[in-house]
Order: structure tokens, then C-alpha cells, then sequence
């Protein structure tokens, strides 16, 4: 088997573990022991109204079409008409409304669980994409992820005349901009790419401004959670989570515990080494394990400074590893349950 191919399922993996979840809309956590559950109840409801709809530009640009872009599989697309957009991941489908044209999307992956989105047919799951069922919507582009697949269901779309865009995935916030001005190329509307990189930026920093300052950076660890499946992992380095969260001033402990892999399947021993002060979940993830008292019960965890102190940041499954337009909510999200208030 060529390495290519093999990396290429690697990263597929990695991406369906990320997406699985994605299923329901909500944002909850707690700050800490002192923070009373009516109150996480609270912020959770607040967190969920705003991050569950997209802020569209303003004013957005009419495409300018055609235009030929260059693809993250190496072929260059030619784009002739946006009428009919099928984004094969939450995420590039966040990018297409924020741009102001999610009226011409027609379908959705089980990740977009935004609200504007909410009726679209769902074409994707976990990347793994159905052709006949993006082939039925007529679409005039699509925009999958390198992770999208199989293979075969993405030869098959191309096959039928369609022009697919492949873009890279998410890893970190500098990731942000680029995607967006990828699809925003590709869709005619440059302009537009540089009004909303520059805005998800400038959100991003000033919520960065506002971090309390701290001579410790509290360590936390990502946990991939799927209870139904008793699946539980801990992220380590690539698991993408670790430059959000050194952008909320704390540590990623799994990475800097020296665990290599994206992610491993958690151990007591793991989570000593990593030694957690709170532990970062997807919050569908939560609720498959029963919550905060069900986490606790997994091997190890109540043994850690975040297990006994009871510190969870839980955020939306749709949007915490997007790194797209709402960046600056999921960041914001993630500071306020790290420290509250800023005491």
C-alpha cells in the first residue's frame, strides 16, 4: 500500500472520530466547583442561541464566474456557475452562508448543524459521502474536505462533469483565513473572502485581548468521547484542539503529556501524565457518557486535578474543531468556562 494512500486513510479516520457526534446543537460546561449547575444550565442556553446561527456578510457580492482555482489534490477547477453548492463538511458549509450565499446550497453534511441549515438534505456522514445522492441535487460545485471519501463516491462525482474543490482540513486558527478565501475564490466572490477573513480575525484577537492573565496556564485535555460505542480518547498532538487551546492561554495536556498521536485511547496512566486542570468534551460526547458523574467514572479520570474538581468545558460538536467563521464564539466559549469571570 503507497504511503499516500495510507496517510490519506489516516487522516479520513481522523476526521470521521472528530465529526461523529455532530448530530444535535448545544454548548454547555462548568467553571469551575463554585459555579452552581442552574447557572452552567444557563450559560449553556445563552452559548446555544448564539452559536447555533451564522452571522452572513453584509451586502455580500454577486459570484464573478468563471474563475479556475487551483485544488488540494493537486487539479486545477474550473468554476462556471454557483447556483446549485453542495459543501461536503460543516464546515465549508459555514464558510459558504457567512459569505452570504447559503441560498444556493443544496444539500448539507450531518455536521452543519447550524440553524439556516437545518432543512437542507444531508448527503455526508462522518465523510463518508452518498454520490447518488449529491448527483440527484444537480449540483454545479461541490466542496469536500481531503478527508472526504470514499474514493470511488468522489471519482464518481467528478466523472459526472462535476467540479469539485478539495480543501485542506482544519487544524489550527491559522487555518481560518485560508479556508475562507479558498471557497471565496472559488466561488467569484474574492472581495468577500478578505472582508470575512479579516472580521473572523479581528473577532478572534479582540477575545484573546480580554483572557485574564495568569503565571499558570491551566492544562486541559481533549477527550474524544462516544459512550454508545465505548470509544474514549484523549488527544495528543494533531488531534486539532491544541491551538485553540493555547489561544485561550492554556496548555493542551495530552500534546504536552508527549502523546504523538492525534489520538489514544485513554488510560489511567495517560491521563496521570497528562494531569488535567479541566477537561475539554464535545458535548453530545458528554451526554453519551451520562454527563459530568459519568465521566468521572472512566478509569482515571476522577483522579485528576479536573476529575476532582469536577472542570469541564463542553462545547457543540458541529462547531468546536471547525475553525471557521464562529472561531471567535467557540474561543470565547471555551474562555468563560475556563475562567468564569476572570477571578
Amino acid at each position: 500500500m503507497k504511503d499516500g494512500t495510507v496517510r490519506r486513510r489516516r487522516t479520513r479516520m481522523a476526521g470521521a472520530l472528530l465529526s461523529a457526534l455532530a448530530l444535535l446543537t448545544a454548548a454547555t460546561g462548568c467553571g469551575g466547583p463554585a459555579e452552581s449547575a442552574e447557572s452552567t444550565k444557563e450559560t449553556a442556553k445563552e452559548t446555544a442561541t448564539s452559536a447555533n446561527r451564522l452571522e452572513p456578510l453584509t451586502d455580500p457580492a454577486k459570484p464573478q464566474l468563471p474563475v479556475t482555482v487551483g485544488s488540494s489534490d493537486g487539479k486545477k477547477v474550473t468554476v462556471r456557475a454557483a447556483d446549485r453548492i453542495v459543501p461536503l463538511s460543516g464546515s465549508l458549509s459555514e464558510i459558504v452562508f457567512t459569505l452570504g450565499l447559503g441560498d444556493r446550497v443544496v444539500a448539507r453534511d450531518i455536521t452543519a448543524t447550524f440553524d439556516q441549515a437545518e432543512k437542507l438534505p444531508v448527503v455526508t456522514r462522518n465523510h463518508d459521502v452518498s454520490a447518488e445522492s449529491v448527483l440527484s441535487l444537480k449540483p454545479d460545485l461541490v466542496l469536500a474536505e481531503t478527508t472526504t471519501g470514499p474514493d470511488e463516491a468522489m471519482e464518481q462525482i467528478r466523472d459526472a462533469g462535476i467540479p469539485v474543490l478539495v480543501v485542506d482540513p482544519a487544524q489550527g486558527l491559522e487555518d481560518v483565513g485560508p479556508r475562507i478565501q479558498t471557497v471565496a475564490d472559488a466561488l467569484g466572490v474574492p472581495a468577500d473572502g478578505k472582508r470575512l477573513t479579516q472580521r473572523s480575525e479581528d473577532r478572534i484577537a479582540a477575545v484573546r485581548k480580554e483572557i485574564p492573565a495568569r503565571e499558570e496556564h491551566p492544562r486541559v485535555a481533549f477527550l474524544y468521547l462516544r459512550g454508545s460505542a465505548s470509544v474514549y480518547l484523549i488527544g495528543g498532538k494533531g488531534s486539532g484542539a491544541t491551538s485553540l487551546l493555547e489561544a485561550a492561554g492554556a496548555v493542551d495536556a495530552g500534546a504536552e503529556s508527549g502523546l504523538e498521536k492525534d489520538f489514544t485511547a485513554i488510560t489511567t496512566e495517560a491521563l496521570a501524565q497528562a494531569a488535567p486542570d479541566a477537561i475539554l468534551v464535545m458535548t453530545k460526547g458528554l451526554e453519551s457518557v451520562g454527563g459530568i458523574d459519568g465521566l468521572a467514572k472512566i478509569p482515571g479520570v476522577a483522579q485528576t486535578p479536573a476529575g476532582m474538581e469536577r472542570r469541564v468545558v463542553s462545547v457543540e460538536d458541529g462547531v468546536l474543531l471547525n475553525y471557521g467563521p464562529r472561531t471567535d464564539q467557540v474561543l470565547k466559549s471555551i474562555v468563560k468556562q475556563l475562567y468564569g469571570d476572570g477571578s
